[in-house]
């Protein structure tokens, strides 16, 4: 047996640092995070109307030292340190440890990814409703419902068209976002210079000690820092450099505001009056239209960036057996940009249901914020792991979890005390996904574990018999199986009895191909084991987990290439066909198992494989999955049956 090993250069892509990059990473990285003025400080002015200067002082100081040590340390400085082969994210980061002997580690990836799903559900309504309510500022009986659902409904609506032609826009339009940020908040410092100690910690700690509602606080403050996660996820567009430099500049710009919206506040001898968000509060009047339009249009912005996120964790999730393959659609050449219909439709009806059900920013609040410190946690325990794995000293790794831990913690607690006020409905989101992906993982793993695999070495002689026999119909010049076998001398027991057994299936070649998801994002290569020569060839793709497979494009050029070496010759065996040099047809099978209910199994896996079976329905079929010519394909349906004990033996009457 002959093996031979091909592989493609890896083009991993260098992110240089350019005028131009950082322009991109302050368009597509930021837009969660940028946009939280919009609602942070009208949320902690919520929790207390009758502030003083010292609640707002301490109220600023909790949300500059969030963005430094969560945002800051633990994802700029740390996180985006932990690459798989430059992409980032929960489930990127989970690849590189999964070969960890821990089996509990899917978990903390299906929760994390899930609880992340579940805030790009709500950030959209969130962010598009609180840049829409400034027009009550100029007329309190605008329409904000209407308009908020009518602008959603447009942004999911042109996600099948990619953003190749306006994605250009994104960096300048964000970059007049954020120096408009820091301008409003520097024309307002002025208004009561003592909101510079804030940048003192012992501010934020006195005021978390001595306010006996400092869970309320701490729950709004944190929703300055949600878009931490959706920076890390983002890393495989720019790269860290871009990130790290450009977060300096964003960072700067959101200070100032918070600072310009906290001595605003203070000034503001009367109180703050409730039905006035502090963010347009610091607007002239004359501005106010202009600072509206500017507003939405990066909430629009924001929103894109998380769908885009969204899009391409249920990508991973599905190469990473957490998910069932869904039709994935490449909208343009624009690097990470794909649209998966299904679940578009998923998100903007969970968008809608948050604008119809919470209405106001100001209720959308409470359901904000809870599953993404879920998110973060997980990504904690996850990180810990990694920088464990590269070898970083067990206390420093214990110091880092610890820290990270109590904070995240603190957070968590903050914010399940908003939990009847609409915290379970992301937690609801989070839980149905998370079902989803741990059903479907753990019921993958159960059908291949009863998969009965044979040797190929005890059916070559028939297989040649089947060849040479003249008397059985030739089904094709070349036949194709697809395998889940590690092996190549090795296949299921239901293909050998597809060839040999179920209408004998005589060819000139035989094509075995099997597909190994990496744990590198852009892997691209393959091996090829010839098992009989000028008959049988397996072939294994190792494909990335961003990579979306096409087997008929990659069993082609497989194939040329031996074609090339001379190894093989695909002219059909037909004596007119060959005559005039016409190659073979090509002819592909899949085995589907089904599983069977008279299997003699618990009632566990009989619930999994049922609700397996189930998801299944909306599942694209292995045919468009793996990127199969469809018109040559045929599905063969087998049993799947799982016996853990002996069934009883039916007794003969004697």
């Amino acid at each position: 047996m002959q093996t031979e090993t091909t592989t493609s250069r890896q083009n991993q892509q260098v992110h240089r640092v350019t005028i131009a990059a950082l322009l991109v990473a302050i368009g597509i990285v930021f837009g969660d995070i940028g946009t939280s003025p919009l609602y942070v400080m009208k949320a902690i002015m919520g929790v207390d109307r009758g502030y003083g200067p010292d609640y707002v002082i301490g109220a600023v100081s909790c949300v500059i030292w969030t963005l430094t040590l969560q945002t800051t340390l633990k994802y700029v400085v740390i996180a985006l340190r932990a690459d798989n082969k430059g992409e980032g994210g929960i489930l990127a980061l989970y690849s590189l440890i999964k070969g960890l002997k821990r089996k509990w580690i899917y978990i903390l990836a299906a929760v994390g990814a899930s609880a992340l799903i579940a805030d790009g559900v709500i950030t959209p309504a969130m962010t598009v409703t609180s840049a829409i309510e400034g027009l009550r500022d100029l007329d309190p009986d605008a329409p904000v419902l209407p308009i908020v659902v009518l602008i959603i409904s447009g942004i999911f609506l042109v996600q099948r068209l990619g953003t190749k032609a306006i994605g250009k826009f994104f960096g300048p339009f964000m970059l007049v976002w954020f120096l408009m940020l820091g301008i409003l908040g520097l024309i307002h410092l002025s208004d009561h210079w003592a909101i510079m100690k804030a940048f003192n910690p012992l501010y934020a700690v006195r005021l978390l000690v001595d306010y006996p509602g400092w869970f309320m606080i701490l729950g709004a403050v944190f929703l300055c820092t949600t878009g931490a996660e959706a920076l890390y996820s983002d890393l495989g567009h720019c790269g860290r450099m871009n990130i790290t430099y450009s977060w300096l500049f964003v960072k700067l710009m959101l200070i100032l505001n918070y600072l310009g919206q906290g001595a605003w506040l203070i000034s503001q001898a009367t109180g703050y009056p409730e039905n006035i968000n502090p963010f347009y509060g610091v607007m002239p009047r004359w501005f106010l239209p202009a600072g509206i339009i500017i507003s939405t249009g990066a909430a629009i912005i924001a929103s894109q960036a998380l769908l885009s996120g969204s899009f391409t964790i249920f990508s991973e999730a599905m190469s990473l057996d957490f998910w069932p393959r869904l039709r994935i659609k490449y909208p343009s050449t624009v690097k990470g940009q794909l649209y998966i219909p299904l679940v578009n439709c998923f998100l903007y009806v969970g968008c809608i249901l948050t604008v119809v059900i919470f209405r106001t920013s100001g209720h959308m609040e409470a359901a904000y914020g809870l599953a993404i410190t879920i998110t973060m946690l997980m990504t904690t325990m996850l990180l810990a792991l990694y920088l464990r794995h590269k070898g970083v000293k067990l206390w420093i790794v214990g110091v880092f979890t610890v820290v990270f831990t109590l904070i995240e913690g603190a957070f968590f607690v903050a914010n399940m005390f908003k939990f009847t006020h609409g915290g379970w409905f992301t937690l609801l989101i989070a839980g149905l996904v998370c079902a989803v992906m741990l059903v479907w993982r753990k019921a993958t793993r159960i059908r291949r574990k009863y998969i009965e695999y044979r040797s190929f070495d005890d059916y070559t002689d028939i297989i040649k018999d089947i060849k040479s026999d003249k008397e059985i119909p030739k089904y094709a010049s070349n036949l194709v199986y697809m395998s889940r076998s590690d092996k190549a001398c090795e296949v299921e027991s239901k293909l050998i009895y597809s060839i040999i057994n179920k209408q004998p299936k005589r060819a000139d070649h035989y094509w075995i191909l099997r597909v190994e998801f990496t744990d590198n994002p852009d892997t691209l290569e393959y091996e090829r084991t010839v098992i009989v020569p000028n008959t049988i060839t397996s072939f294994k793709f190792r494909i990335g987990f961003r990579i979306q497979p096409q087997l008929s494009v990659y069993l082609r050029q497989a194939i040329e290439d031996m074609v090339e070496d001379g190894l093989i010759d695909l002219t059909s065996d037909y004596p007119s066909l060959r005559s005039h040099g016409i190659s073979g047809d090509f002819r592909f099978i899949i085995i589907h198992r089904v599983f069977s209910q008279s299997s003699q199994c618990n009632s566990r896996d009989r619930f999994l494989m049922n609700f397996h079976a189930l998801l299944r329905k909306m599942e694209l079929d292995a045919g468009n999955a793996f990127g199969f010519d469809t018109s040559n394909l045929k599905i063969e349906t087998v049993p799947l049956i799982i016996n853990t004990h002996t069934p009883r033996r039916i007794m003969r009457i004697q």
